[in-house]
């Protein structure tokens, strides 16, 4: 690990932290980007307050997509589930298919506002992702490793769980690291249906014109997006014992 990589992750950790901690230190900064004496730094609700209800929010959801799209994904590599593979795939892509707003129109009416029909939007969202990194990391476990495990008398379970998902794992991650960056930004829109997190900051700016408001929350999303995204590499790496070669 050379220290260029590991000064911009603290750089980014420590802007972060500045912007949801101590938001009114950066006035000067925003100050400029404000017109008719409207306020630089974003007030109505606390930044931190809102960062952990985004973040609550992104990760139950990403949690979610990943358990069920794992489930689906080794269903439809076993021999059972093989012939259900490509309704599974037509479902699976229908998060992709249909923009989160869409989803949220139609959500919204059956389950009300706030953070459910964000859920169902984002859980929908991020299927796609591990469900197809599952499937491609089992196919391309080496069949003479399962042969082999078969031959030491594991059973079908023990293979899956023992030698099958621990090869895959690497993929599998790489799925779920790209679910939980997509599902950072596609968050912001629950504010629109009431549901707390970032997207609010930024509303707030573009409903009032204020380039201020609609930066802070950028760029808070942004840096999350680029820290996740990192420690899942880095995730990646310890659990698998090598470096990504993202």
């Amino acid at each position: 690990m050379t220290v260029v990589p590991v000064l911009a992750r603290l750089g980014a950790l420590g802007l972060l932290l500045a912007l949801v901690l101590t938001p009114q230190s950066f006035a000067p900064v925003f100050r400029g980007l404000t017109e008719n004496g409207a306020p630089p730094i974003y007030t109505q609700t606390s930044l931190l307050d809102l960062t952990l209800a985004h973040l609550t929010l992104v990760f139950a959801a990403s949690l979610v997509s990943a358990v069920l799209a794992l489930a689906v994904g080794i269903f439809v590599t076993r021999p059972v589930g093989a012939a259900f593979l490509p309704l599974s795939r037509a479902l699976v892509n229908i998060g992709q298919v249909f923009p989160p707003v869409a989803v949220l129109a139609i959500a919204v009416p059956l389950v009300g506002f706030g953070t459910t029909p964000t859920l169902i939007a984002l859980v929908l969202y991020g299927l796609l992702p591990v469900f197809e990194t599952t499937i491609t990391g089992l196919r391309e476990v080496d069949p003479v490793v399962v042969e082999a495990a078969r031959g030491m008398g594991l059973g079908a379970r023990q293979r899956l769980w023992g030698v099958e998902l621990p090869l895959a794992l690497p993929l599998i991650l790489t799925g779920l690291r790209l679910t939980l960056v997509i599902n950072m930004g596609t968050a912001t829109i629950g504010s629109t249906v009431a549901a707390k997190g970032l997207g609010e900051v930024i509303i707030a700016g573009l409903q009032s014109s204020n380039t201020a408001f609609i930066l802070q929350g950028g760029l808070i999303v942004a840096l999350l997006a680029v820290l996740i995204y990192d420690g899942m590499t880095l995730l990646e790496g310890a659990l698998t014992g090598h470096e990504s070669r993202d």
